[in-house]
C-alpha cells in the first residue's frame, strides 16, 4: 500500500533536483559470466541517411520504454547474483547498448559482442569450438527487424540470444536461427486471436494496416494467409511508412486515409508500433476519418504516444490484444531507490569506477539523455511497462547457466563454459520465475497466451480494461464493451452474409471474397466440404432446388393402375368387343351375299388382325424391357398387314371389274378365295422380311431418360434407327396407298352397294392417324409416347372397323331385305360362273 505513496515522493524529489545524474553509467558491470544487453535508449537516429563514411550512428530522442527494459535486465541481474539458490557464489556480468531501432546500429554492439574475450578482435577461425566471444548470451532486441539481423550472426557462433519483444513468425524457424529464443509469443498466436475476434463479432469485411517493417509486413503476411481461411474479406490492405522524416510519409498517410474511406469498412486491423501508429491515427482524426473499431496490438496500443493524441477519442472504439504477464515484484521499488542512488556522489563514483572495468570506450554509453532523466518522467511507463519479458530471458539464461556448470543449491563450480553449451539445457528443461513456470516450445517461444484490452474512458482518462482472454480459446465478456455506435453495440461490417445450407456463395463485384448467397438449382445439393459451388447430383439422383442432399429417382413408365392406362383399357375392351361382335355376326351371315362379296372368310381373318392389334396396346403398358422394345412395333404392324391384305386384295378386284372390265375374266381367278391366302400369305411374310431387317438395321431399344422429368428417370423405347422403322411401316403404308388409289375414284350405281368406299374411308382413317402418329411419336419423351402408341392403334382399329365391317353389319342385322346378290354383287363368283359355262 505504501509503495505508489513512496514512488510519488520520491518523483517529487527527483523532479525538483536539476543537476545530471550517473545513470549512463549503470548498463556496464563486470562479472565471471558476462551477458550482452540490446535496448532501443533512442528512437531516431539523425544522421544514418546522410551519412558518407561509416561513423558512429547518433541517436537523439530518448525512449522511456527502452530505458525501463534495460533496467528490467539490471534488476534480474541484481536479483540473481543476491540469490543463494540460483547459481550461488557467480556473480553475473552484463554490457547493455543502445539499438535506436536501427539495424546498422544494433550491429555495432553485437559485433562486439562477438570479440575474442579480452581481445577486442573476431577470431576467424575453422572450428569455433573453443571460441571464448566476450559474452555469454544476448538479451534482445526488441524489434523483429533487427533479431533478423543480429539473430543469424549469433547463430552462427551459437551463442544463445533471448528476444523479450520480437514476434516474427520468421524467428521461429530453428535451422536458420538455432540460437534465438524469444519471451514472447510468435506472431502467428497473435494473428489467431485476431482472425477469432473477428469471427466471433460477425466482421468479414477489414481493412488491414501494416508498419513497413518486418513486424508489420510480417504479421500482415500472416493475418491475410490466415483471415482467408476464415471467410474474412480484406477490403484494404496496405503499409505505412517507418520513417517520418520521409516528404513522401504524409502522401502515403493521406492516401491511405482516403482509400480507407472508399471501401467504407467499419473494422481496422493495425499491426504497428508506436510511431507510425501515432501517424496513421493522427492523419485519420485531421483528415475526419469516420469512427471505426480499430483492432491493435500491444506494439502501440500501450504506449502513452498513441493515447496522447489529441481528440484521439474520436477514433472510436480500439480493442486489442496485448500479452498475458504478470508484475515482477520489486521492479518499482528498485527503480524509485536507482534514482535515488544515481544522485548520490559516492555511488556515482563507484560506477564509473565499474564501468571503467569493462574496456569498452569505444561505444561509450550511447545514453547521455538517461542522466537527464528524473524518477517523474519515467513513472506513468513504469506503472504499466512489460517488464516480465526481460525478466524471464534474463532467468532462462541463468537457468541454463546453472545447470550447465552443475550447480548445487549451495554453490556452483567455478569453470569455464562456452556459450553453445547452454543451448542444450535451455532447449528440454523448465525453469520457475516468481512461482510461475516457463519453458521454450519446439520453436524455442513461449505462449503465455494474450489478454483482450479495451480502450475504456471515462471523464478524459484512459484505461485498459481486460475484457477477454485467448491462449487455446477465445473468450469474450462482450457486455463490458461499449462501442461508439448509438446503441453502444458491436457495429456490423460484412461484405457477406453466412449463407444457409443448400446455398453456395456467387462472387460480385471486384474482391474475390465477396459474394451472395445464391440457392443451389435443382439436381444439384450443397456440399459442406466446399460451400463456394454446388456439386450435381448422379444421373441417377436428383434434389431440389437449395437441397442439401440427393435423392433417387423413381422410375416412370406407363403404370396399369393409372387413370389414363385404365381408360385406354376400358376403350380397348370396347373395340375388341365390337370387333368379336362383328366377327361373329359375319360368321352367322358367311354365306350370305354381302359378307361374300366383303370378302368371305377373309374377313373373319381381318377382325382377327385388328382384335390382335387392340390386344398389342397391352405391350406398351407397364415397365418395359429391350425385348419388349424390340417387339412392340413389329407386332403392330404384322397385324396391320393382316387387315390391309385383305384390302388389298378386295381393292384389285374392285378395280379389275370396274377399271379393267377386259382385264378381269384373265386375272380375277388369281383373286378366287383359295388364291388369295395365298396373296395374304406372300404380303405377311414380305412383311416378316421387313421386320427382320428392322432387327438387323436397328430395333427400337430401352432408354432410361434422366432429363424429360424433374424427380423420375424415364424408361421409354427410344427409336434406334429411322432407316429401320421406315422399312417396318413402309410397307403396310405401300399396301394402304394401292388400296386407297384402286378404290377412291370407283362409282357405282345406286342399286348396288359401293364396297370400295368403305375401303377408302378405312385407308383415310388410316392415313390420318398415321401422320399424327409419326408427328408426336418423333417428338415426345414421355409417357405420352406409350399412350400415343396405344391411341393410335386403338384408332387404326376403331377407324377400320366403323368405316368398313360396322355399316355391313347394320345392314345384315338391320335392313335385311338388302342382302342380296343384286345389291352386293360376288365379281369373283360371277366370273367363276361364267367360266364353267
Amino acid at each position: 500500500i505504501m509503495v505508489p505513496e513512496l514512488l510519488l515522493g520520491l518523483s517529487f524529489g527527483s523532479a525538483a533536483t536539476l543537476q545530471p545524474t550517473c545513470l549512463s553509467a549503470q548498463f556496464r558491470r563486470p562479472g565471471d559470466y558476462i551477458l550482452g544487453g540490446l535496448f532501443p535508449f533512442g528512437t531516431e537516429a539523425v544522421n544514418l541517411t546522410t551519412r558518407s563514411e561509416p561513423t558512429l550512428v547518433v541517436c537523439e530522442r530518448l525512449f522511456i520504454d527502452g530505458l525501463i527494459w534495460a533496467l528490467g535486465m539490471k534488476f534480474a541481474i541484481d536479483e540473481i547474483n543476491n540469490s543463494t539458490s540460483l547459481l550461488p557464489g557467480i556473480k553475473l556480468g552484463y554490457e547493455m547498448y543502445d539499438t535506436c531501432f536501427e539495424p546498422v546500429v544494433a550491429l555495432q554492439p553485437s559485433l562486439l559482442f562477438l570479440t575474442h574475450n579480452g581481445t577486442l578482435g573476431i577470431g576467424v577461425q575453422c572450428d569455433y569450438t573453443d571460441y571464448q566471444p566476450r559474452v555469454t548470451a544476448v538479451i534482445g532486441p526488441h524489434k523483429s527487424d533487427l533479431c533478423l539481423v543480429t539473430a543469424k550472426l549469433f547463430s552462427s557462433f551459437l551463442i544463445p540470444q533471448v528476444s523479450y519483444g520480437a514476434s516474427s513468425e520468421k524467428l521461429s524457424n530453428t535451422e536458420l536461427y538455432p540460437s534465438f529464443y524469444r519471451t514472447v509469443p510468435s506472431d502467428k498466436n497473435l494473428v489467431e486471436a485476431v482472425v477469432l475476434l473477428l469471427n466471433k463479432f460477425g466482421w468479414n469485411w477489414i481493412a488491414t494496416i501494416g508498419s513497413d517493417d518486418e513486424y508489420g509486413r510480417g504479421a500482415q503476411e500472416l493475418f491475410l494467409s490466415i483471415a482467408g481461411n476464415h471467410s474474412i474479406c480484406i477490403a484494404f490492405e496496405g503499409l505505412i511508412p517507418t520513417d517520418l522524416s520521409d516528404p513522401n510519409a504524409n502522401n502515403q498517410l493521406e492516401e491511405t486515409i482516403k482509400l480507407i474511406n472508399k471501401t467504407k469498412v467499419n473494422i481496422i486491423v493495425l499491426f504497428s508500433f508506436s510511431q507510425p501508429a501515432q501517424a496513421l491515427l493522427e492523419h485519420s482524426i485531421r483528415m475526419g476519418l469516420s469512427k471505426k473499431v480499430w483492432i491493435g496490438t500491444e506494439a502501440w496500443m500501450l504506449s502513452d504516444i498513441a493515447a496522447s493524441i489529441p481528440n484521439i477519442q474520436s477514433i472510436g472504439t480500439v480493442l486489442g490484444f496485448v500479452m498475458k504477464i504478470d508484475t515482477v515484484p520489486g521492479f518499482e521499488e528498485y527503480v524509485a531507490d536507482l534514482f535515488a542512488s544515481v544522485q548520490q556522489d559516492k555511488f556515482c563514483q563507484e560506477s564509473r569506477k565499474l564501468n571503467a572495468l569493462m574496456n569498452s570506450d569505444m561505444l561509450a554509453t550511447q545514453c547521455p539523455e538517461c542522466d537527464h532523466v528524473s524518477l517523474h518522467d519515467v513513472l506513468s511507463v513504469l506503472s504499466r511497462s512489460q517488464i516480465q519479458p526481460v525478466h524471464v530471458a534474463v532467468h532462462s539464461v541463468a537457468y541454463a547457466l546453472h545447470r550447465a556448470l552443475g550447480c548445487t543449491h549451495q554453490a556452483c563450480p567455478r569453470a569455464s563454459i562456452r556459450s553453445w553449451q547452454l543451448l542444450p539445457f535451455m532447449n528440454t528443461f523448465p525453469f520457475t520465475v516468481n512461482g510461475q513456470s516457463f519453458r521454450f516450445d519446439e520453436s524455442h517461444d513461449t505462449n503465455p497466451g494474450y489478454e483482450l484490452i479495451f480502450w475504456s474512458w471515462k471523464n478524459g482518462t484512459l484505461s485498459y480494461l481486460p475484457v477477454g482472454d485467448y491462449k487455446e480459446f477465445l473468450s469474450i465478456n462482450k457486455s463490458q464493451i461499449q462501442f461508439h455506435t448509438e446503441d453502444q453495440k458491436e457495429p456490423t461490417s460484412e461484405c457477406f452474409r453466412h449463407c444457409k445450407p443448400g446455398q453456395f456463395r456467387r462472387i460480385k463485384g471486384f474482391h474475390l471474397c465477396c459474394y451472395d448467397c445464391t440457392d443451389c438449382p435443382e439436381n444439384t445439393y450443397w456440399s459442406t466440404r466446399d460451400s463456394s459451388t454446388c456439386t450435381p447430383c448422379l444421373e441417377h439422383q436428383w434434389s431440389p432446388a437449395r437441397s442439401t442432399r440427393c435423392y433417387v429417382r423413381s422410375e416412370r413408365y406407363l403404370f396399369w393402375n393409372e387413370p389414363l392406362t385404365i381408360a385406354l383399357l376400358v376403350l380397348m375392351s370396347i373395340i375388341i368387343s365390337l370387333t368379336c361382335l362383328t366377327a361373329v355376326v359375319f360368321l352367322k351371315h358367311l354365306e350370305t351375299p354381302l359378307v361374300q362379296a366383303s370378302g368371305g372368310k377373309l374377313n373373319l381373318f381381318a377382325l382377327l388382325t385388328l382384335a390382335l392389334l387392340c390386344l398389342s396396346c397391352c405391350l406398351y403398358i407397364g415397365k418395359p424391357s429391350n425385348t419388349l422394345c424390340m417387339i412392340q412395333q413389329i407386332i403392330s404392324c404384322l397385324c396391320l398387314n393382316g387387315c390391309f391384305s385383305t384390302f388389298f386384295i378386295k381393292s384389285l378386284e374392285i378395280t379389275l371389274v370396274i377399271e379393267c372390265p377386259r382385264c378381269a375374266p384373265t386375272f380375277l381367278p388369281w383373286l378366287a378365295p383359295r388364291r388369295a391366302w395365298l396373296i395374304v400369305a406372300s404380303c405377311f411374310l414380305t412383311e416378316c422380311t421387313f421386320c427382320l431387317c428392322y432387327l438387323r438395321v436397328g430395333p427400337d431399344n430401352l432408354l432410361a431418360d434422366y432429363k424429360s422429368l424433374p424427380t423420375e428417370v424415364l424408361l421409354v423405347c427410344n427409336t434406334e434407327s429411322w432407316l429401320a422403322f421406315t422399312l417396318l411401316h413402309g410397307y403396310n403404308n405401300c399396301l394402304a396407298t394401292v388400296c386407297f388409289l384402286c378404290t377412291f375414284m370407283v362409282q357405282t350405281s345406286g342399286k348396288k352397294y359401293n364396297l370400295a368406299r368403305g375401303i377408302t374411308f378405312a385407308v383415310l382413317i388410316y392415313f390420318i392417324t398415321y401422320i399424327f402418329f409419326i408427328a408426336v411419336f418423333a417428338t415426345l419423351k414421355t409417357v405420352l409416347r406409350s399412350v400415343t402408341q396405344i391411341g393410335i392403334s386403338l384408332a387404326t382399329s376403331l377407324g377400320i372397323l366403323g368405316s368398313y365391317y360396322l355399316p355391313k353389319c347394320y345392314i345384315i342385322l338391320f335392313m335385311p331385305d338388302l342382302n342380296t346378290v343384286d345389291y352386293f354383287p360376288n365379281s369373283i363368283k360371277e366370273e367363276s360362273e361364267e367360266d364353267s359355262q
